[in-house]
């Protein structure tokens, strides 16, 4: 005898909510990939595919990403357009797919591509705060501390 119920409305249903929860949290991801950086989620999608696995031909990518092929070849030719995906040229399989290098660090699109990460990065100071604290020394005396100047 089992135990479970017949769901009486939609909500009730784990497939429903799982896929109301993945469009509600896509949204901000959709904005970040389409707005900043020019992207649809499956191009990043095969753009974060390449760079995990390497060059693959455009069946393989379709199935690494499980993505329907006519799809993956329209969004592989928007990369391409874009810059972000070179075709190469190869004696064994000349529909081969891979990720060009670049100047951005090995950064493109908000994905690592393997090459090494640089930055480089500055940090301004505080301003001077007026007011008297309280603070200790190096020797962990305490001892007070009032700013001058302008700065």
């Amino acid at each position: 005898m089992s135990t479970l119920r017949r769901p009486e409305h939609l909500d009730e249903l784990l497939n429903f909510r799982l896929l109301r929860l993945f469009a509600l949290s896509g949204a901000p991801v959709i904005r970040l990939l389409e707005g900043r950086h020019g992207i649809t989620r499956r191009e990043w999608r095969l753009l974060a595919t390449l760079a995990a696995r390497g060059p693959l031909s455009p069946s393989a990518l379709a199935s690494q990403a499980h993505l329907d092929r006519a799809r993956t070849s329209r969004a592989i030719g928007a990369l391409v357009d874009k810059g972000l995906v070179v075709r190469t040229v190869r004696a064994d399989d000349a529909r081969r797919v891979t990720t060009p290098t670049n100047r951005s660090g090995g950064i493109q699109v908000v994905i690592s591509n393997g090459m090494p990460i640089t930055m480089r990065a500055a940090f301004k100071p505080t301003a001077t705060i007026l007011h008297e604290q309280d603070t200790v020394t190096v020797e962990r005396e305490n001892t007070t501390l009032k700013g001058r100047g302008r700065h």
